[in-house]
């Protein structure tokens, strides 16, 4: 990032604190931005503007050669890069996060969203680092993918809500899904963005040709690679006899919930109650010929809070309800283990067999299904011991239904990459994601959810069931597409005849590769940038051939 120091600018007025005022105030609104391209809202497309605007903030930070040189200076850089960065995750987690305070109070969605907002802080270092790189929006793009696995993977796990990849259900660049999963998608959004802030700088600074030619290409290559591999993307038409895909008829339950809150579950049996009498109502139907006959039928998480495995009555009414329906039954329950834990299942239940296969929860939720050092969180929230005593499974994600091989993320698994991909690379040919939703509320947690669902569909090229206690439930095609779905708290019914695919897409093959490959091209950048700190950064920059990053002019008045 070149400096250059005018007689013009020797002469403006001392603005610093308005100049940072501005500049938080766009670093807020970018995370805005981030945030108005989430579901329910249609408006994916805002994603890499609110990168770019981020992008354009941070890099106002590339101080003259003099400055990188005082080790006072660039501290002081660094700090304020990674305070914009922090006001962008805060603009973009506390609007999208209230869910988690829905009925437990505003501390833990505000103590959330700011331990979050520490990547986004961590990104702001970090651009400012790559800024005068050669090919610098590549390597920014490559920063954001390395601070989302950072997030998804610590503390406690980690917590991928918020991936840029999950705003894009709607978007152009789903299909990259298919190729790379949710790290490449996330990478086309910032790449997409970090190419807009180059364009905007070359155009606005008038920069040579080869400036805005090489922005342009940053800005363009995704979408175009995306355009490409849509016709490629399989539609719910989609099954190769050669293959062996065969199709089948699925039923989605969603009984709902006699209230919404933590309390719904104590009454527990009016839950298990409501998704029999649905099943039994669907049963009806298909006597009559109003519906075909399933296959297979699932019912959401905590279906069953009731210990079928314990309770005599909860086994005896899912035992009435597959026999009703002639089909097996996928239950979310909760089942009592015989040290006092629970665990999160999902059982295959058929009635003349009773309970066949099972998936416990592998990736349980800290501070909800599990509370992580309780006699210390405690004291800061009378909630806290009503946090669960949950343990996780340790199987490979697949049961098996009257012969299908079904992939089950309960819930909060399915933000995780791991989850499914282990899943249908043992087998899995169709996807379940039984979820309850009720303990949300009436909040954008629910459609948040189900487009990561829609990404798992493109990403695995599977068909994904949704069901939901009290909603959305969907059945979703392996190209994204919703092909049915439920409104919020009323008991519904999906049925559909749905392809079950035994070929893998390249995504699943590949797995975590594309965002090791991604977080390693990040760490060996940073690498670069702080061995060639002379003339590396005199000749690269955001726009991504020669020339600084924003050309920033530093006078006298310390206006940036």
């Amino acid at each position: 990032m070149s400096v250059e120091v005018t007689a013009s600018t020797r002469t403006r007025p001392r603005t610093p604190r308005l100049t940072t005022l501005r500049d938080c105030a766009l670093a807020f609104a970018s995370g805005g931005l981030l945030f108005a391209s989430f579901p329910p809202r249609p408006l994916w497309f805002l994603a890499p503007f609110g990168v770019a605007l981020l992008v354009l903030v941070l890099t106002r930070f590339g101080a003259s050669d003099r400055g990188e040189e005082n080790p006072n200076r660039k501290a002081l850089r660094l700090r304020g890069a990674f305070g914009y960065g922090l006001l962008a995750g805060l603009g973009f987690l506390l609007p999208l996060l209230p869910w988690v305070g829905e009925y437990v109070g505003p501390g833990p969605w505000l103590a959330l969203s700011g331990a979050e907002a520490v990547f986004f802080g961590l990104f702001g270092i970090l651009t400012v680092i790559l800024a005068r790189l050669p090919l610098a929006p590549l390597w920014i793009a490559c920063a954001w993918t390395l601070t989302e696995w950072l997030r998804s993977s610590v503390p406690f796990g980690g917590f991928p809500w918020g991936r840029l990849a999950f705003g894009q259900a709607e978007g152009w660049l789903l299909s990259l899904a298919g190729i790379g999963g949710a790290p490449l998608v996330s990478f086309a959004v910032a790449l997409t963005g970090t190419g807009i802030a180059a364009l905007a700088v070359a155009l606005t600074r008038r920069l040579p040709t080869r400036d805005w030619l090489a922005a342009g290409a940053f800005t363009v290559v995704m979408p175009i690679l995306a355009a490409v591999l849509w016709p490629f993307v399989p539609g719910m038409g989609s099954v190769d006899d050669a293959a062996g895909d065969r199709k089948v008829v699925v039923a989605a339950i969603q009984g709902s919930v006699p209230r919404l809150g933590l309390e719904f579950n104590a009454q527990r049996r009016a839950v298990l109650d409501n998704h029999v009498r649905e099943t039994l109502a669907l049963a009806d139907d298909v006597r009559a010929g109003k519906q075909p006959q399933p296959d297979l039928v699932v019912w959401p998480e905590n279906a069953s809070d009731i210990d079928p495995l314990r309770n005599a009555d909860a086994a005896d009414a899912i035992d009435a309800a597959s026999r009703a329906v002639g089909a097996p039954i996928l239950v979310g329950a909760v089942l009592v283990n015989g040290d006092r834990t629970t665990t999160n299942s999902v059982i295959v239940w058929d009635a003349d067999n009773g309970p066949q296969d099972r998936h416990d929860k592998k990736i349980i939720q800290p501070f909800g299904e599990y509370l992580p050092y309780r006699d210390f969180f405690r004291h800061f929230s009378s909630y806290a011991d009503q946090a669960g005593n949950f343990v996780p499974g340790d199987g490979n994600g697949v049961v098996t239904a009257a012969g299908i091989p079904v992939g089950v993320a309960t819930c909060y698994e399915v933000a995780f990459d791991r989850a499914l991909t282990e899943a249908v690379r043992s087998g899995a040919e169709l996807i379940a994601v039984p979820t309850n939703n009720a303990t949300f509320g009436d909040t954008e947690m629910t459609y948040q959810q189900l487009a990561m669902s829609r990404l798992r569909a493109v990403e695995h090229g599977r068909v994904v069931v949704v069901a939901a206690t009290s909603g959305v439930s969907a059945i979703i095609a392996p190209d994204g597409s919703v092909q049915e779905s439920s409104s919020l708290f009323v008991p519904t019914t999906l049925v559909a005849e749905v392809p079950l695919r035994a070929s893998t897409t390249l995504a699943t093959r590949l797995g975590p590769i594309p965002e090791i490959v991604l977080c390693v091209g990040a760490a060996l950048a940073l690498a670069g940038a702080h061995g060639g700190r002379g003339g590396a950064r005199r000749r690269g920059g955001i726009v991504g051939g020669g020339g600084g990053c924003c050309h920033t002019h530093t006078g006298a008045g310390g206006d940036t």
